[in-house]
């Protein structure tokens, strides 16, 4: 029988995916299971989305263009120039989700064997878009103790090889929900421009942010215009992850060509998903207001909840709906699956993300899980206490 390639044998398990089958198992036995490990907002889509799709009266779900339904690049570069970012419908290029809008935007700007600068914990993704383009992920590792800061620009420098060709950025962080500051991005700025790199600049948590400072994206600084790709996604934003819809938005015309024949290569975008999406594009600011204020809610009940654990550590997250937490054991991974796997607190249990998935770094974040708040205040209550009475039975042990 024949090999299958090395790229397949090098891609990873989702960390956030690979315990499935556990939890599959605990639910079989009677077990509720607190799903802590995947970004799934569990608030409902705008109902402009919802009933553009029931609306779609066409006879036949034809093929769209391949940059994206011009109706829905137009109307997406007025909602970006509400939000400071000058952009038009030919700077837009609408994808299969934020996932090809970055894989995308690897192929084009590097080749395989480049490397492109990560701060790591990254979304575990990075990894799988970084084998199947072939490009090398250098990671700049931040830690917990300062709440994951971008590393001073001196340590990026050091990183930069001959082979260096780009800076990735998710701005606020997956999954460590870091927010970079406008004074940080402006270094990054400096940096990108002396070296000439691309800046890759993933901002689909951009509408969860949570100090006074207003948002600040990569797409405003100025001077890299022609270096900086923005990646966007509905999927978050709208709670819409199902309709697979995202973005890859730049000023710089050659990367916007090249992008079209590797978009050209696989034909469309979702169509009914970009119907949605352009009529979410209409949602009111209130549907906004409120999930802003619900995750706030959810973000501080956990982190109160946590911070009730003797040897956890938890920085405050400013962004997204994630956070790393430092457990007091020597494998999270391991004892991720032993919750799955041995553990019940009342009938319920926990799934929560390995956090050495989420690096590049070998042995990094063995002692770490990432733990999505996108449950309501009254489960994350309760999943914090499994987590707590699970620690107890486990190092007990």
């Amino acid at each position: 029988m024949p090999f299958i390639s090395e790229k397949a044998r090098e891609m990873p398990a989702s960390p956030i995916r690979k315990l499935v089958p556990y939890s599959d198992a605990a639910k079989a036995r009677g077990i509720k299971v607190y799903h802590l490990n995947i970004g799934q907002p569990d608030i409902p889509s705008p109902q402009a989305a919802l009933d553009a799709v029931r609306a779609f009266g066409n006879a036949t779900i034809e093929y769209g263009h391949s940059a994206g339904n011009l109706s829905y690049r137009l109307k997406l570069s007025k909602y970006y120039g509400s939000l400071g970012v000058d952009v038009g419908s030919d700077d837009i290029l609408i994808t299969t989700g934020g996932s090809e809008a970055l894989l995308t935007a690897l192929h084009v700007c590097l080749d395989p064997g480049d490397e492109v600068m990560v701060p790591e914990p990254f979304y575990t993704n990075y990894n799988s878009f970084a084998i199947q383009t072939g490009v090398n992920i250098v990671p700049l590792t931040t830690n917990i103790e300062s709440g994951f800061a971008l590393p001073p620009v001196e340590e990026f420098e050091k990183a930069i090889t001959p082979r260096t060709r780009a800076l990735l950025l998710c701005n606020p962080n997956n999954p460590t929900g870091y927010r970079y500051s406008r004074a940080e991005l402006e270094k990054v700025r400096e940096m990108v421009a002396r070296h000439d790199l691309f800046l890759i600049s993933d901002e689909v948590y951009r509408d969860f942010c949570y100090g006074d400072e207003p948002y600040f994206s990569c797409m405003e600084l100025k001077g890299i215009e022609s270096n900086t790709v923005l990646i966007d996604s509905t999927s978050k934003r709208y709670s819409m992850c199902g309709i697979r819809v995202g973005a890859l938005i730049t000023k710089n015309r050659e990367i916007i060509d090249a992008a079209l024949r590797f978009s050209q290569a696989r034909l469309c975008a979702p169509i009914l998903g970009q119907a949605a999406a352009e009529a979410a594009l209409d949602t009111p600011a209130e549907y906004f207001a409120e999930i802003h204020e619900e995750y706030k809610r959810r973000r501080d009940c956990l982190i109160d909840g946590l911070g009730g654990i003797e040897g956890a550590v938890c920085p405050k997250p400013e962004g997204a709906f994630y956070t790393m937490v430092k457990l007091p054991v020597d494998n999270a991974e391991n004892f991720a699956r032993w919750m799955l796997e041995c553990f019940d607190y009342k009938k319920q249990t926990v799934m929560v993300a390995p956090g050495a998935g989420f690096y590049k770094s070998a042995n990094a974040g063995i002692d770490q899980v990432r733990i999505a708040y996108v449950l309501k205040t009254a489960d994350l209550i309760n999943a914090v206490e499994c987590i707590k009475q699970a620690l107890k039975v486990y190092n007990g042990q």
